[in-house]
């Protein structure tokens, strides 16, 4: 079996659906000739021809507008936002034109596109290119979200994504796009080819939405996280010894509630961990499902572990990031309450 970057991965979903299904095009900025600023698109307008992938001008609101026009004419678009932190202009159309259709429409009409987006930090981006806008996504109905933490994921998910008759939003860690990132900035980084969720099928498959991944089994507590902050959280467990049990939520709407619920039924405790900033972000959404489903088996106070309330800073980006030290700590906290 082939082992491919998260870019390769995500790239050979789209060629996938491309040659199955000839309403798929891709568009975005620099993504036709240039093949996209991260080349997560090299190769697929020589490949299809400029008609089904082609650059857009530089206006995240024209690019999103135009793909719920095609979308309601029966085109399937994936576009790329380049950074997810360019997505703002294009935020009305998304909430208001996109996430409505099928709602306003009585079912007449669906928005089956595809928004891809880099997010997250690591990369030393500062704070217009490191932002992790996720929870400004989940509180819009009619909305999927989407974070893959692997390539095997990343290409599985992001095909249901482009078969999915309503609009997803996809954001890609992109910190993740080259190999897996455990939080320690100052080591070598292990390369998808050298990792096991590197090895990806050839042809189509398709992980369903919804759907979480237990990636670590454990008994003396649960920790519920996403993106680049799995590889973190499995970090944190081998360094402490807390015998953590690590659900992966791969979608943020729809949320695989039924799996967080027997986690942490089963473990009594919680930790939730994201790299978005702490206040009203997703977390505490999860935070407040555990404690209404699963309050009388709770041990210890929920614990949430995330970036700072301050824009993504520059010379500072290991001490906003949260690494194995700060997961590490707050694992210990809830196994000692």
């Amino acid at each position: 079996m082939a082992r491919m970057t998260m870019i390769e991965a995500v790239r050979d979903a789209m060629d996938v659906s491309m040659g199955q299904d000839p309403s798929v095009v891709v568009f975005g900025e620099d993504v036709g000739y240039f093949g996209g600023v991260f080349r997560a698109t090299q190769g697929l307008q020589e490949k299809y021809g400029r008609d089904r992938c082609f650059d857009a001008p530089i206006s995240e609101s024209g690019i999103v507008g135009a793909a719920i026009g095609m979308a309601a004419n029966g085109l399937r678009p994936c576009v790329e936002i380049q950074f997810a932190d360019y997505m703002y202009p294009a935020y009305d159309q998304i909430t208001q034109e996109a996430a409505r259709i099928r709602y306003r429409s009585n079912g007449d009409f669906t928005c089956p596109i595809t928004i891809r987006m880099p997010t997250g930090g690591g990369i030393f981006g500062g704070q217009t290119h490191s932002q992790s806008p996720e929870a400004l996504f989940t509180h819009v109905s009619g909305l999927k979200v989407v974070i893959p933490s692997n390539p095997y994921d990343a290409k599985g998910l992001l095909i249901s994504a482009i078969e999915d008759p309503d609009p997803v939003i996809f954001m890609e860690p992109k910190r993740l796009y080259n190999g897996p990132f455990d939080g320690h900035h100052d080591r070598p980084v292990t390369p998808w080819s050298k990792h096991d969720a590197g090895e990806v099928p050839a042809g189509r498959y398709a992980i369903p939405l919804g759907k979480a991944a237990k990636v670590r089994e454990g008994s003396g507590l649960t920790l519920l996280t996403y993106g680049t902050m799995v590889h973190v959280a499995l970090a944190a467990a081998a360094e402490t010894g807390v015998d953590a049990e690590i659900l992966d939520l791969r979608t943020l709407l729809p949320l695989d509630l039924d799996a967080i619920v027997e986690s942490v039924n089963k473990t009594g405790r919680c930790v939730i961990l994201h790299e978005a900033t702490l206040t009203s972000g997703f977390g505490g959404e999860l935070a407040a499902l555990v404690a209404q489903h699963c309050f009388y088996r709770l041990e210890a106070p929920i614990r949430r572990v995330a970036g700072w309330d301050t824009p993504y800073p520059h010379a500072q980006e290991w001490a906003y990031f949260p690494g194995p030290a700060r997961v590490g700590q707050a694992m210990l906290e809830t196994m000692e309450g």
